[in-house]
């Protein structure tokens, strides 16, 4: 498509501000698919790793940086991919972010080395950055009605509760049955089709008034978010490392670097704050985080974040080396947790106008944390049916309850010219949490491991038994979804007494048609 045809399908994907876009239901159809594709991508990989470490040669200690280099450069460009949309034009983020995310994943999939490997996983999470808050923000302008946002928001949830789910179940056929590589490739198809129909169906917006960006802001944001996402996950590699038989049994917040760069961390982001403060034009306007109903709700989805981690990542474990499943048995056996999500978004959608998000969101935690204390009490030869199922379909209403609300007020009354801003800040709570929740997990998980083993070894025991091996194995997992549910219990708790919203408080908000 040439340049003047491409202004020309521009030109027709116009929001006005008298009208709503005629379509913002097909609109909303692309921008789901490139949703769903950067959230997918942080776990379709995971049943790949021992794949692609044993073709590449990466070693052990190395492969976690597969999973690394994404969230990196994914939550450390969050905040500045949010701003450049709301400057630059959400459109063209979109469409920007989608090529370069198929670009990088083709060069995932034709990595000859680790370098190679790591360096396109980076890419990918740069990309992703840009492209995650730019699909929210089009959302964000492009549905004002209450009712019809709360819908958009319905596929939104349903997208960000099931997506690692199906990440996993698509990441378990691909390698199973054709090659890692298309881990990778799969992303290609998806993302020239988003683009191609984006042109033409997706309207531009840009934020209005000063639109000149806060460089120095950008930096420190960027280095302190990337800084504390590493260290939080050098301490979970550390703890799952000293794990593994023959390991320490240490504790990964034993690691000096790890917690040198949370500590770095938390002071880029603290000097950020106060540049914030004082800036004429800051990256992130302090008066979207301090609202009382955004600020609690993303610190309700960083608590999200964290327990929900524990759910995929060690009933993954849980799946293939407790109960033996194959790769794809195991994505198989993530789907009720998708199921779950699927019927409570639809039904949190045609609530939320009528009941406000409030009590949805405390309803939602509760139950995604009962479905997780469920499955706390699994045993080495728990059947499928008996605990993992009900444990995930609570888990996934819980979380469909929670994820519609959550994104509805995390973004209402952030008006058009922090859109993207607003939008990048959920995106940036969800992955820091996460992170944490990760290191957080998996040191639990490694104490109640190895005090498994001490106490078999205190009772006249044999800890080297593969049978006390696996029993081991399994308390630490379960330790892992009790204080997963408990993060969960304190996100419901934050949602009931820091959030104020009502229905009344999400009123249409036609003003952003001037977008």
């Amino acid at each position: 498509m040439t340049d003047p045809e491409l202004s020309r399908a521009s030109r027709r994907a116009e929001l006005r501000d008298d009208e709503p876009y005629e379509k913002r239901w097909l609109a909303l159809a692309v921008i789901a698919v490139t949703i769903l594709l950067v959230i997918l991508d942080a776990t379709i990989v995971n049943i790949a790793l021992p794949a692609v470490s044993t073709d590449l040669e990466i070693s052990a200690a190395s492969q976690q940086w597969i999973v690394t280099a994404y969230t990196l450069t994914f939550g450390g460009f969050l905040l500045l991919g949010g701003r450049i949309a709301d400057f630059w034009g959400r459109k063209r983020t979109y469409l920007v972010g989608a090529a370069g995310f198929a670009v990088a994943s083709a060069l995932g999939g034709l990595a000859q080395n680790e370098a190679m490997l790591f360096g396109a996983r980076a890419l990918q999470g740069a990309f992703g950055a840009l492209l995650a808050p730019a699909s929210l923000a089009l959302i964000t302008v492009l549905f004002t009605d209450t009712k019809e946002r709360a819908k958009a928001f319905a596929v939104y949830g349903a997208i960000a509760g099931g997506g690692s789910a199906i990440g996993l179940l698509l990441g378990g056929v691909l390698t199973e049955y054709a090659d890692w590589r298309w881990c990778f490739w799969v992303n290609l198809p998806v993302a020239i089709f988003a683009i191609v129909a984006a042109i033409p169906i997706v309207p531009e917006s840009k934020a209005p008034g000063d639109t000149s960006y806060d460089i120095p802001g950008a930096v420190l944001i960027t280095l302190g978010l990337a800084s504390v996402v590493y260290g939080f996950t050098r301490v979970a590699m550390e703890s799952q490392e000293n794990a593994q038989p023959g390991g320490s049994g240490a504790s990964g917040w034993s690691e000096p670097l790890a917690l040198l760069f949370i500590g770095a961390g938390v002071l880029l982001v603290a000097a950020f704050v106060v540049l914030e403060l004082k800036t004429r034009n800051p990256l992130l306007p302090m008066r979207i985080v301090l609202d009382r109903n955004r600020g609690g709700a993303y610190l309700t989805s960083t608590l999200v974040g964290a327990g929900l981690i524990g759910a995929f990542f060690f009933l993954s474990l849980y799946f293939q080396q407790v109960l033996q499943y194959t790769p794809v048995a195991a994505g198989f056996a993530s789907l009720p947790t998708t199921l779950g999500v699927l019927l409570s978004a639809g039904a949190a959608s045609a609530l939320v106008p009528k009941v406000g998000p409030k009590p949805l969101m405390v309803l939602g935690g509760l139950l995604a944390a009962a479905g997780l204390f469920t499955m706390s009490f699994l045993k080495v030869d728990s059947g499928f049916w008996e605990l993992a199922f009900p444990g995930q379909l609570l888990l996934g209403l819980g979380l469909g309850f929670t994820f519609v609300p959550l994104s509805n007020l995390a973004l209402i009354g952030a008006g058009v010219h922090d859109a993207g801003a607003a939008s990048a800040m959920l995106n940036a709570t969800q992955q820091v949490g996460a992170s944490i929740g990760t290191a957080l997990l998996a040191t639990l998980s490694v104490g109640a491991i190895t005090n498994y083993f001490t106490d078999v070894a205190a009772s006249g025991g044999d800890p080297s038994s593969p049978a006390v091996g696996l029993q081991a194995q399994v308390e630490g997992y379960t330790t892992a979804f009790t204080w997963a549910a408990v993060l969960l219990v304190i996100g419901a708790l934050v949602s009931a007494f820091l959030i104020k919203a009502t229905k009344e408080d999400l009123p249409d908000e036609a003003a952003v048609h001037a977008a």
